[in-house]
């Protein structure tokens, strides 16, 4: 099983405000507009996506840190070992280029996106 960082994502009421802040004050780069939602930012070579609450998402969002996404070579293997070691899954789901998601609750209430990478 190999993991990587994929982002970490801030939701917010107001992405545009947000994303000023953290170009304007820490000297972040804007990489892309997530649809109409929000923005990937290149925060020193660390992903930060901001967004306002997904529509198409069931499980509880929050505003502020929501969660942190790994990929995985092992979507099965990563998501087992995980619910093994206390984590719940809040949500599974299949995004649209196919790659499967997997959302868990880890110690403390903080959320984890598994991502599935494909070779």
């Amino acid at each position: 099983m190999n993991l990587t960082l994929n982002h970490v994502h801030l939701k917010t009421t107001d992405p545009h405000k947000t994303a000023k802040f953290y170009v304007d004050t820490l000297g972040a780069t804007i990489v892309s507009e997530i649809g109409t939602r929000g923005y990937r930012l290149n925060l020193h070579g660390l992903t930060l996506n901001m967004t306002t609450f997904v529509e198409d998402q069931t499980r509880q969002q929050v505003y502020g840190m929501e969660h942190f996404a790994l990929n995985t070579d092992d979507m099965d293997d990563t998501v087992a070992r995980l619910k093994t070691n206390g984590a719940r899954v809040l949500e599974e789901m299949v995004a649209g280029n196919g790659r499967r998601i997997c959302f868990l609750e880890g110690p403390d209430g903080v959320q984890l996106e598994i991502i599935e990478t494909k070779a």
